[in-house]
């Protein structure tokens, strides 16, 4: 049923998962220091856990205030892509809010980026995770720095992470780095990048990014 929203301020609302957990968090918009947070470790029965999870971190309140949605699409854990995707879908569906989603290298690509002080214009780097059975996942990203934003960086994905049979470029190549609070930061960031910039996208354009199968 659709909600009333005009009496309450709006929610930007993260919904992440790794290769062995996921994580919810919320900020009102435009305000980077209310962020609020909720990860959890993989249980035995995901699919319950999540949505009890959800429902004990968001209040029926702050539900109603959600006006946007911003969802990791992996790769990461096949079963939890597929199912915080269609959380956020239905979610999106429901109360009739724009949703955004963005893959879970890109969310780590800035932090590797400064880590590695790979800070120049337009240089590109890979990220990639090495698969147990065959080759690796990787994606290609590029550095984009802006006088318009005071030569902050900003990541360009260039390439959606796949599977290739070996890396292309070992000396710009770096090992994927999960984590759950600053891709949540990441998640909220992008999304109100977004905002700023008039894009916006609806729930059926969103869909896991599936490299490989479950048995791969």
């Amino acid at each position: 049923m659709p909600y009333d929203k005009k009496n309450f301020n709006k929610l930007t609302l993260a919904i992440h998962s790794t290769d062995n957990s996921f994580a919810f968090a919320y900020r009102e918009n435009n305000q980077s220091i209310s962020d609020n947070f909720f990860t959890k470790k993989f249980e035995k029965d995901l699919c319950n856990n999540l949505i009890v999870d959800f429902s004990n971190f968001i209040t029926k309140e702050n539900l109603k205030r959600i006006d946007k949605i911003s969802v990791s699409t992996g790769p990461s854990n096949f079963n939890a892509s597929r199912q915080i995707i269609v959380l956020a879908r239905t979610l999106a569906q429901q109360i009739n809010c724009s949703i955004d989603s963005f893959s879970s290298f890109e969310l780590m690509a800035k932090r590797i980026a400064l880590k590695n002080n790979i800070n120049s214009n337009k240089n590109s780097f890979w990220i990639f995770k090495k698969l147990k059975r065959r080759g690796y996942i990787a994606g290609k990203y590029q550095i984009c720095i802006s006088e318009k934003t005071n030569n902050k960086i900003s990541i360009k994905e260039k390439i959606i992470p796949k599977i290739f049979e070996e890396l292309i470029n070992i000396d710009s190549s770096y090992q994927a780095e999960y984590s759950d609070i600053e891709d949540l930061k990441e998640l909220l960031n992008l999304s109100d990048n977004n905002v700023q910039n008039s894009k916006s996208s609806t729930w059926k354009k969103v869909l896991p990014l599936y490299p490989l199968s479950p048995i791969n």
